[in-house]
């Protein structure tokens, strides 16, 4: 059974499945996608709604995403057991709706075994599939100072990446590899020298150290291409991010596939249609915001893919 404190509060919840369901009309079939099950807010409301002849397929990384995913018994629900860069493999055209929350879910969030926050002591760990991979600890034991300080500076954000790279260095060559979340959020903030007011001055470094560890924003742009492929026509994607690189990335590609494109060495020829149509942008309300505050930095993205051309 799941503690009070481990369960999840799923962000823009009921705008995120009226925002994907769209205009379908009531009880819709066809086949829809949670492209990042998490603890399965989303994917539950979406059943809630679909009709009886409706399929819903859900990805994720994360073994305990799986195990939560298994007590779901209704026969319209699959989930596969890997990332959603995986979107690819299904048939073109196949989804009449794709829904990315690209947000870390509570319990992986507030588990110290899962090494992701420095509020608790625990294994640097911060993969998203426990099962594979490196985690943050092993890599940190063997990386180069420049090579941490690029992924701090570009994933993070953090302007003190370079004396947070050095001090990592030092304590590697001086005490042996960081091996705890508590080792390192001391470490950086021994070498942060201004903090942002309300925000542990290890925020920025543990963020980039996860994206990177677990490639999020190059899985996050290879799930958003192969939506071009998976939509329907009139389909929708719905993505909700939590942070500016990520937003950048849906913003970009959504903007890049809303216009017309012209070849300018065939200025005669007709242009090359437009994929999608950007239909709205939402955050979350002051009150949802009141009620769980990390809704804070959500934003919520919708588009809809255009009528192919023959």
């Amino acid at each position: 059974m799941t503690s009070d404190r481990l369960q999840h509060t799923t962000v823009l919840l009921d705008e995120a499945v009226d925002a994907l369901l769209g205009a379908a009309g009531p009880q819709p079939e066809g086949t829809w996608v949670d492209a990042t099950f998490g603890r399965g807010g989303h994917s539950r409301l979406i059943l809630m709604r679909l009709g009886p002849e409706a399929r819903l397929v859900a990805f994720d990384k994360d073994p305990e995403a799986i195990a939560e995913a298994a007590r779901i018994t209704d026969a319209r629900f699959s989930i596969r057991h890997e990332g959603f860069r995986h979107l690819s493999e299904l048939s073109a055209g196949s989804a009449l709706g794709v829904l990315m929350d690209l947000g870390v879910s509570s319990p992986q969030i507030d588990s110290p075994g899962r090494g992701f926050s420095f509020r608790f002591d625990g294994p640097l760990d911060m993969r998203m599939d426990t099962t594979r991979g490196t985690s943050v600890a092993d890599w940190l034991a063997t990386a180069e100072a420049g090579q941490i300080a690029e992924v701090i500076r570009d994933y993070g954000e953090e302007r003190f990446a370079g004396p947070i790279a050095k001090a990592i260095v030092t304590w590697r060559e001086e005490r042996g590899p960081l091996a705890t979340t508590v080792e390192l959020a001391d470490l950086v903030a021994g070498a942060v020298k201004t903090r942002e007011q309300g925000q542990n001055p290890a925020t920025r470094t543990f963020q980039a150290l996860r994206i990177f560890i677990n490639a999020e924003l190059e899985e996050l742009q290879q799930a958003l291409e192969a939506t071009l492929n998976v939509l329907a026509p009139g389909g929708r994607l719905v993505v909700i991010s939590f942070h500016s690189l990520e937003d950048r990335i849906v913003k970009q590609f959504i903007a890049k596939h809303s216009k017309e494109v012209y070849d300018r060495r065939a200025p005669f020829a007709a242009p090359q249609a437009m994929k999608l149509v950007a239909l709205d942008r939402i955050k979350p309300s002051a009150a949802e915001v009141a009620a769980n505050p990390r809704a804070r930095s959500a934003i919520m993205r919708v588009a809809e893919r255009t009528e192919v051309p023959a």
